[in-house]
């Protein structure tokens, strides 16, 4: 019997992976990572121009090199049956009515290039959308964040309307993705629905960007094909078989048949570069206020999920080693941290941080917030702060959780998954202490791309549905983190500290302060950046 097998993709921010499975057994054989050739780009574009201040963008081809390498390594001389995709998002691109990235068109023109979720510029474009108000926002809790799609339209089309004039297609990452593996457009529901506002009963919201209408297409819901493999990609990798490519599904949601989350009633948070938690449910429920958005069918079948997160959080760790080093490289600086913040008591650091450095996403929807670290002394060490920036991820988390309760959903299980989850124990354990609940991590490497392969193979039928997948591809078992009453007293203070701070309107306004006061330099010519290769 010749052997068959399904393909994972997981696109994150600074690099995609591949999982190759066993179709029969679910029995992972091989993985591969590639790191994206020009990253994440903040200061300048491949050609050396100079980006302005919060600017995050990506070059198109650097995710169809990831594509070439990673499916060649995985797939060649195999017979692949399906291959699904998780997708960082928003990350919306312009392109032609073909389907060619306008940045290979146009490589000096910033707005011709995706536009990372991480993208902040856009801000100003959802805070006008929001003053307007519609009732496309009424599942979204009245208002857009500047990572969405819809104000990245428009910030091209009002900055750069040559750009936009030459746009046929405005399109999430993912869902272009699938369109150059297969040579079809079809977008994915759970992309237009969360990132786009897009319903089934009213399409994508009119009049809010000139054009936009004819830039978009019908989305289709998680689980479907999005066509086949072409033949050129089909010689390019080496790949046989009916390799079925599913549509794309926003990376934080695909890891949720990986991880036995496909019931009511399950929390899941996925613990990365930022923070996304998602909550399932048979029945709909008004939107509980603050948490961003809800929707059917774009992340687990026949379920609605609840979208809530946090806009930095391994991102937020990572800035620190990264400026106050301690080891050799970032992974021993991180050992040496942790290890040493495993020693201090909650609240021996005097200290309490809120948790904005990529700005805020629930509940102020606001991404020109910014970070604040509170308490500060000629006794505050590198790892006390370290320890306060966990805590303060942790205080971020348990917000979700209070808004989702206030809103009398009831939370049975919580399930931490993603990098971090993994990878960081002592921020999993601070978790449970400050939740006051037991969280549960999957035993299970390479999660998202696991869940990314489900998908694939519900969309190949190689399974009756997600449960099935679940059972066939998914974890098996959870390692309980109980939460420790010792601490509970300590955190109950700090977290009160916590929501008074993030409550205050003057703390809010000192940091849109701020921002204007540094753009007030904006005209100011940066140095001269080396060109990327």
């Amino acid at each position: 019997m010749i052997a068959t097998y399904v393909i994972g993709l997981d696109y994150g921010t600074g690099s995609a992976r591949g999982v190759l499975l066993d179709a029969a057994s679910g029995e992972q054989i091989a993985s591969h990572t590639h790191a994206y050739r020009h990253d994440v780009m903040t200061q300048s574009l491949p050609d050396g121009k100079l980006l302005p201040r919060s600017w995050a963008l990506q070059n198109a081809a650097d995710y169809l090199e990831a594509a070439q390498e990673i499916l060649d390594v995985l797939g060649r001389g195999r017979v692949i049956e399906s291959i699904g995709l998780g997708f960082s998002a928003s990350s919306p691109m312009p392109a032609t009515a073909d389907g060619t990235a306008l940045s290979e068109l146009y490589p000096g023109e910033p707005h011709a290039y995706v536009k990372l979720w991480k993208h902040r510029a856009a801000q100003p474009y959802a805070d006008a959308i929001n003053r307007r108000g519609g009732a496309f926002l009424r599942n979204f809790g009245g208002k857009l964040s500047g990572e969405w799609l819809l104000p990245k339209a428009a910030e091209i089309a009002d900055e750069a309307p040559h750009i936009w004039s030459a746009t046929g297609r405005f399109i999430e990452s993912g869902d272009w993705l699938v369109w150059q593996l297969t040579g079809r457009e079809v977008r994915s529901l759970g992309f237009a629905a969360y990132k786009a506002q897009y319903s089934d009963a009213e399409g994508y919201p009119q009049g809010i960007v000139p054009g936009l209408a004819e830039r978009l297409s019908v989305p289709h819901r998680i689980g479907s094909s999005g066509g086949r493999l072409s033949d050129s990609w089909r010689t390019r990798t080496g790949i046989s078989g009916r390799a079925i490519v599913a549509v794309a599904v926003i990376d934080s949601h695909v890891v949720l048949p990986a991880v036995g989350a496909v019931s009511s009633g399950c929390l899941v948070g996925a613990l990365g570069t930022s923070a996304v938690y998602l909550f399932l449910s048979e029945q709909f429920r008004p939107l509980p206020p603050g948490i961003e958005g809800v929707a059917k069918d774009g992340s687990v079948r026949d379920l609605w999920c609840y979208e809530a997160g946090q806009a930095g959080f391994g991102d937020t760790l990572a800035w620190f080693v990264k400026a106050f080093p301690r080891g050799a490289d970032e992974a021993e600086s991180f050992r040496i941290y942790n290890h040493e913040a495993a020693g201090l008591e909650p609240g021996t650091n005097h200290l309490v941080a809120l948790d904005w450095w990529n700005g805020n996403r629930v509940p102020l929807a606001d991404s020109n917030l910014s970070g604040l670290l509170l308490g500060l002394t000629t006794e505050t060490t590198g790892v006390g702060i370290y320890r306060a920036l966990i805590e303060s991820l942790c205080f971020g988390a348990r917000t979700v959780v209070d808004l989702f309760e206030a809103g009398d959903f009831a939370i049975d299980r919580i399930i931490l998954t993603s990098g971090l989850a993994q990878s960081n124990p002592l921020l999993v354990q601070i978790m449970a202490d400050v939740l006051g609940r037991v969280v549960e991590v999957p035993s299970i490497t390479h999660a998202t791309a696991v869940g990314a392969a489900v998908h694939g193979a519900v969309a190949a039928e190689l399974v009756s549905g997600f449960a099935e997948g679940t059972a066939r591809f998914g974890a098996r078992t959870f390692t309980p983190y109980q939460p420790r009453p010792e601490s509970a007293a300590a955190y109950h203070v700090l977290y009160r500290t916590y929501r008074e701070l993030s409550g205050s309107q003057t703390v809010r306004n000192a940091m849109h302060d701020l921002n204007g006061a540094a753009s007030l330099s904006l005209d100011q010519p940066r140095e001269e950046t080396k060109s990327v290769a």
